[in-house]
């Protein structure tokens, strides 16, 4: 899509951290803008400090892991702005587990937040946007946990690996159709992940309490400091309207995680031409 102004996109996760970015960039660029995020209080506050930007800005309460509640915001959005033409499944949540740990509930949430948002999303804008006529573009906010291999037993990066599957499979059949798809593997981000538990809905049992001496403990401690020392979610926002309008379907964002995708895929060709041929 190479003319956004006047257009319309829809975030996730758009009250902070990269979806917020995203709505910045979205409305520099002359769009109107639809935020959904489950946190009332913080999708208020940004949609107040995004009003600088443009008047065209909205806000919509959203648990993505609810199909209804998708669908609801679907229909906000298509009531406040007509045709959406950017979908931005970017909500993300992260939970910790080990293999001599394993908390089904954690999975079941991060699953269901990280992954099947982006099913939501699809089934709920996709049929709108082929239906429109005036093109339109997917993004999904994956992981370079989707890319390699994370060194610990949690559902955080099988989450975003089903979501890259997801999105190539899905850039395939949309191709032929006018509508570009982009998957967002970013490494360590300024945002909030690393406080998903404070948006933990009762349904998926209590808040996770690390013990302080635990292996999963001195991995968040790791993985907090990188996040905090990230780079800016704007900078990842950036990169995202670059893909939109060139039609990319990826995007990284972190030139140092190439040595780790090619050990990994130099592993899986290694292992491909060990295969005797029929």
């Amino acid at each position: 899509m190479r003319e956004l102004a006047g257009k319309t996109a829809f975030v996730t996760g758009g009250a902070s951290g990269i979806g917020f970015a995203l709505c910045q960039a979205f409305l520099q660029r002359g769009m109107k803008v639809m935020l959904a995020d489950i946190e009332t209080d913080a999708l208020a506050a940004a949609v107040s400090r995004l009003h600088d930007l443009g008047p065209e800005v909205r806000g919509v309460t959203c648990d993505v892991a609810d199909p209804e509640s998708v669908e609801r915001a679907a229909n906000a959005s298509f009531e406040a702005f007509g045709n959406v033409h950017v979908v931005c499944n970017n909500a993300g949540v992260g939970a910790g587990g080990g293999i001599n740990n394993i908390p089904l509930d954690n999975w079941r949430w991060v699953i269901d937040v990280n992954v099947m948002e982006v099913l939501h999303g699809i089934a709920a804008f996709l049929p709108h946007i082929r239906g429109n006529g005036e093109g339109g573009h997917i993004v999904n906010t994956a992981s370079m946990a989707g890319m390699t291999s994370v060194p610990w037993f949690a559902p955080y990066g099988p989450s975003k690996l089903a979501v890259v599957a997801m999105s190539e499979a899905l850039a395939t059949q949309l191709k032929p159709l006018g509508i570009g798809v982009t998957v967002v593997c970013p490494e360590f981000v300024r945002t909030r992940i690393m406080e998903s538990e404070r948006n933990r809905p009762e349904r998926y049992g209590p808040r996770q309490v690390l013990d302080p001496g635990s292996p999963v403990a001195a991995l968040a401690a790791q993985v907090t400091e990188r996040v905090q020392s990230g780079i800016d979610p704007a900078d990842v926002a950036a990169r995202v309207l670059t893909a939109i309008n060139e039609d990319e379907l990826y995007v990284f964002t972190h030139p140092n995680m190439r040595a780790a995708v090619e050990q990994r895929f130099a592993a899986i060709l290694a292992a491909m031409d060990k295969v005797t041929p029929r």
